[in-house]
């Protein structure tokens, strides 16, 4: 009985013995030089709408599709406002005719008020008539150019480069100003948010190099800077694994990364490491 509990203790010894020599040799240290974060790629979206009110006549991407900055993604029917530039052009081109005549008018008036043919009044009238039509005509040219931007307004054009995530509307649906038609993914820059503790902070500074790394196995490691570092402190999100305790107070980061390959997709974990 004694001899196996030496044999069991001896046994417990030599395993004890093995684990502490693992961990010594094999278990990986932290390079006090190096801050490792744990982020998530920033998800940035936009909403495409209109800026009037109208039927929606063509949407020209479904979703997934990769857009381009400028690329021309909806319209709305034309005809309303390419009748309202119409009867603007219209609207000018008759206050331009009155025009003429007051200052056709106006000059006989100025030649008659010399040999007293015409009373001061009517000269006065004129006058008055010649230049109200010409306040009469900026208003008429400003109309028009209202009316022109409004035509182009039918179109919505993409704001920067980016993929569909939402077709909202369909065509033939009647929209107002400012209502959603696409929710467009931005997909450059990529941005990293990440958080670094207070006891961190003085270690880490605006353009610093970062090296970022995803789950996927045999990634790629993506090269980024540090471009934003929040002024206010704040607890630790959830969302956000680290093994600091969560009621730590912690800057937000972001980071600028590089994305050639476009793996780098909004939402994903990433860890961040900054070399100090």
């Amino acid at each position: 009985m004694k001899k196996n509990i030496i044999i069991l203790f001896l046994a417990l010894s030599l395993v004890t013995a093995l684990s502490i020599l693992f961990y010594t040799v094999f278990a990986e240290k932290k390079d006090p030089n190096v801050i490792t974060l744990f982020g998530n790629v920033d998800v940035r979206q936009v909403d495409i709408g209109f800026r009037v009110s109208g039927k929606v006549a063509t949407l020209i991407y479904e979703e997934g599709d990769r857009v381009s900055e400028g690329s021309l993604m909806c319209t709305l029917d034309e005809s309303p406002y390419d009748s309202q530039l119409e009867e603007a052009l219209a609207a000018k081109e008759a206050i331009r005719v009155n025009l003429e005549n007051a200052e056709v008018l106006l000059l006989r008036r100025l030649e008659l008020i010399e040999i007293g043919a015409v009373s001061r009044e009517d000269l006065d009238n004129a006058r008055a008539n010649r230049d109200q039509l010409i306040a009469n005509l900026v208003q008429a040219e400003a109309a028009i150019i209202v009316a022109r931007d409004n035509l182009e307004y039918t179109k919505a054009y993409a704001p920067t480069d980016g993929v569909i995530l939402t077709r909202i509307r369909e065509p033939g649906t009647v929209v107002n100003p400012a209502n959603p038609v696409y929710t467009l993914s931005v997909t450059s820059p990529v941005w990293i948010r990440a958080f670094v503790s207070e006891p961190d902070l003085g270690r880490v500074n605006y353009g610093m190099d970062a090296e970022v790394f995803t789950d996927i196995k045999r990634g790629r490691t993506y090269s980024g800077k540090i471009g934003f570092i929040s002024p206010v402190a704040e607890f630790t999100p959830k969302t956000v694994q680290t093994t600091e305790l969560r009621t730590d107070l912690v800057y937000r980061l972001r980071i600028y990364v590089d994305n050639p390959d476009r793996e780098l997709v909004q939402g994903m974990p990433v860890t961040v490491k900054l070399k100090v």
